[in-house]
């Protein structure tokens, strides 16, 4: 009943997943987001950017890194060691962090069709409408066992970072039908 569950589970919410593997590649739209964001924070007009600089450029585009974070990402991608970065390698480092964050949109916007009472938090009662709605022939039980799998806190509830974490692992690990004992393994 578990590959079972996991392969319906995966069919109900698969619309959002087919848009968050096209996240990879910026379009023009983020490219010219990271633009302004890079020439904004160059505030020496250097054309390059050091950690401080990125840190603030990493938050006015919704990134929360740490200092460490920010050191740590500019080496990956320095390839003169200056401990600056230009606008080419920044484009480089921010590609998966904005492809990360678009798939965060789009994971929230499938929460949002679940949630339709707006309570925030995706109920029994919402699963079984949604289920029913695609035509999934699911026993009370199959969907309790779904909600549990994703309910870390125990509330019953599956809450948007609770809903986020399960389609990330669902997304994420394409063994996931063979092994489904790994529920403790949330990727991130």
């Amino acid at each position: 009943m578990a590959a079972s569950r996991s392969r319906t589970s995966r069919s109900l919410l698969s619309p959002a997943m087919g848009r968050r593997k096209e996240a990879a590649k910026l379009d023009e739209e983020q490219l010219e987001e990271l633009r302004e964001a890079f020439s904004l924070f160059d505030t020496d007009g250097s054309g390059t950017i050091d950690a401080k600089e990125l840190k603030a450029a990493m938050r006015a585009l919704g990134f929360q890194v740490k200092n460490e974070e920010v050191k740590e990402m500019i080496a990956q991608v320095d390839k003169d060691d200056s401990g600056t970065i230009d606008f080419n390698e920044f484009v480089a480092m921010m590609t998966g962090k904005m492809g990360d964050r678009d798939s965060r949109e789009e994971i929230m916007k499938v929460f949002e069709l679940f949630d339709d009472d707006n309570t925030g938090k995706i109920s029994f009662k919402n699963l079984k409408r949604v289920a029913t709605e695609l035509g999934e022939s699911l026993t009370d039980d199959e969907m309790r066992e779904m909600i549990e799998e994703a309910d870390r806190d125990k509330d019953g509830f599956v809450s948007p970072d609770e809903f986020f974490r399960i389609m990330k692992k669902k997304s994420d690990n394409p063994l996931d039908d063979l092994d489904d004992d790994d529920d403790d393994e949330f990727m991130e």
